[in-house]
């Protein structure tokens, strides 16, 4: 059963890469049985209770933006080449202007992410929050980011490098959800 829509928390899928070590965008990878990890991505937030998402689209972008379901926002990410620090900045940009007390941001290459571990961190879900799913105490995704915190978070994360450091430096509620799925991204084909 879906959570309950939060008005409180928008949904960030980073997509914006160029996927170096995969062999090509994972915007545009697809399951083996042909469905998109950005639909995937964009059904895990909506579904674990996410009110709105928004994707962050930078190499491949037009080819992506076909695949981004109905309802869902685009954001373009001009300097994506400089790394997912350009993603994360854009996307909390662009939320900015929306009602959001909270961001819920996920990679698009976590396509087994149960909508369960985005429900679970949205129970923490408030404008200073900071939590990050962990998997058998490593860190992963989601990663939920009050809105007190998206000025500070894109002033410190830098070229590939992501929030990790200032959730640490901040001292981050770490929500363990290694029940629900292993928290393993996918770097390679």
């Amino acid at each position: 059963m879906p959570a309950a829509p939060s008005a409180a928390v928008s949904g960030l899928v980073l997509a914006a890469g160029a996927g170096r070590r995969f062999g090509g965008p994972k915007a545009l990878a697809r399951t083996p049985g042909g469905t998109p990890w950005l639909a995937l991505a964009v059904r895990a937030l909506r579904v674990g209770g996410c009110h709105d998402v928004t994707v962050a689209l930078g190499a491949a972008a037009d080819e992506a933006a076909v695949l981004v379901p109905d309802g869902v926002a685009i954001v373009h990410v001009a300097d994506w080449a400089s790394g997912m620090a350009a993603s994360l900045r854009a996307g909390l940009g662009a939320l900015a202007d929306g009602p959001a007390v909270a961001a819920a941001v996920i990679p698009v290459d976590t396509p087994e992410l149960p909508p369960a571990a985005v429900a679970r961190l949205l129970r923490h879900a408030d404008r200073d929050v900071l939590a990050q799913a962990t998997y058998a105490d490593e860190p992963g995704h989601p990663v939920l980011l009050g809105r007190s915190h998206w000025t500070a978070v894109s002033a410190a994360v830098r070229g590939d490098m992501g929030a990790r450091p200032y959730l640490i430096a901040q001292g981050a509620t770490f929500v363990e959800c290694a029940d629900l799925w292993s928290g393993a991204d996918h770097d390679v084909r």
